[in-house]
């Protein structure tokens, strides 16, 4: 027999033995459809998180850094956190005055406080800031204005407020707050400005929960303390970063009185180093998940592997017919193959549709990151196909190793 016409014949006899028990063949193949859809839509949701990673350290700009108070350390090691070293607003303007590569300084103090309008309040952060915050932390104006830096001196009671606390006060637009007094912590301020939404996501904290005021006027109003929480700076490009870095350690080395040798008190980083962390952690939580998930893909194999001996027991009769009409051992060797590999890549099918819908649903219903890609379904697809190899040969060794005189006396 040509061997072309004999591996059609083998491909139909397995596709038949599989309409023969459809039922069986639909409950052993969805294993393998949950395992690719669940690795599917975890892989997806994994992507999704590092692509809003990427999106938000974008939308801060890519020239910026952060310097924060780092734990002072001593001799024996960590010190207790009173500790430590401060970051203050001499040392913002001692960046702003001696740094010849910076394009613009930031300080800004915060703490979480109560904010009441009319009989509505909620807690919210209060956000000590200078004039120049757009600028630095990319933010635009949704209604109203930005409080100016003579305001800023004069340590004016006016604030801009982040378009989550307008919802959360119940009010219906931006435009109805500005000119509105809002009270923080017990003093009240003028409304002059709303801010643009930025949109949450990625795990941070939501930059649109805030209230900025003047941070002369959070300084001596509301905190009572001279302590920054950062100070932004900003490179002039891109390729002046290390020179910035450089710069603005050897000044705050200067304000600190560091002797030589002895560790900063403080750390400076930039959008490079937050996102090759942040990515990296996202990475490991996607590589999680996904493995999480392949475990049901390991479960499914198990299941085809189980289903298929019990069809070679059942099947033993049949098996010996087709030896004594002339099958070989690799015949029925390919056909048992052929009905797993079948059972695995329709499996692999539905799993990507069911993988692909749950991460479109996840997106549309929950507002969750995520991001299917064709190499993740190109993976499920080949390892789906890799399972119903690995999980096929035993019962198909087992099926062309049996003797055909013994299985024509099989009942």
């Amino acid at each position: 027999m040509d061997p072309r016409m004999q591996l059609g014949e083998t491909i139909n006899v397995a596709l038949e033995s599989l309409r023969a028990n459809k039922l069986r063949s639909f409950l052993t193949m969805l294993g393998i459809v949950i395992g690719v859809g669940a690795v599917i839509a975890m892989v997806a949701l994994g992507r999704g998180a590092q692509q809003s990673v990427k999106e938000r350290i974008a939308s801060l700009g890519t020239t910026l850094l952060t310097v924060l108070p780092n734990q002072a350390r001593g001799q024996g090691g960590v010190a207790s956190g009173s500790d430590r070293a401060p970051l203050t607003m001499s040392d913002a303007r001692a960046i702003e005055d001696r740094g010849q590569f910076v394009a613009a300084v930031q300080p800004e103090m915060t703490r979480q406080m109560q904010a009441q309008y009319e009989n509505r309040n909620t807690n919210t952060s209060i956000v000590g800031a200078t004039a120049n915050y757009l600028e630095v932390r990319k933010f635009s104006i949704a209604a109203g204005r930005m409080f100016t830096e003579p305001e800023n001196a004069a340590r004016r009671t006016v604030a801009v407020v982040g378009s989550q606390v307008v919802t959360d006060l119940g009010i219906a637009s931006p435009e109805a707050l500005v000119g509105a007094p809002l009270r923080i912590n017990g003093v009240q301020f003028e409304v002059v400005g709303v801010l643009a939404s930025k949109g949450q996501g990625g795990g941070f904290s939501n930059p649109d929960d805030q209230i900025l005021v003047p941070i002369e006027t959070a300084r001596y109003r509301l905190f009572g303390s001279d302590r920054l929480r950062s100070v932004n700076v900003l490179a002039p490009t891109e390729d002046d970063i290390p020179v910035t870095m450089a710069e603005v350690q050897r000044i705050l080395r200067r304000e600190h009185r560091l002797r030589p040798g002895q560790e900063d008190d403080f750390q400076i980083r930039n959008q490079a180093d937050f996102l090759t962390t942040l990515g990296e952690t996202t990475q490991v939580f996607t590589y999680l998940l996904a493995g999480i998930a392949a475990v049901s893909l390991l479960v499914g194999g198990i299941g085809i592997m189980n289903i298929m001996l019990v069809s070679v027991t059942e099947r033993t009769r049949e098996i010996g017919i087709r030896k004594a009409l002339g099958a070989t051992q690799k015949t029925i060797l390919l056909q048992f193959l052929i009905e797993a590999l079948v059972l695995c890549l329709l499996g692999g099918i539905f799993g990507i549709a069911f993988g692909a819908g749950a991460a479109i649903v996840a997106r549309s219903a929950f507002h969750w990151n995520t991001s299917v890609g064709a190499s993740s379904i190109l993976l499920a697809f080949l390892f789906s196909a890799a399972v119903g190899i690995l999980f096929g040969v035993w019962p198909a060794r087992r099926a062309a190793s049996l003797d055909a005189i013994e299985s024509l006396r099989y009942e």
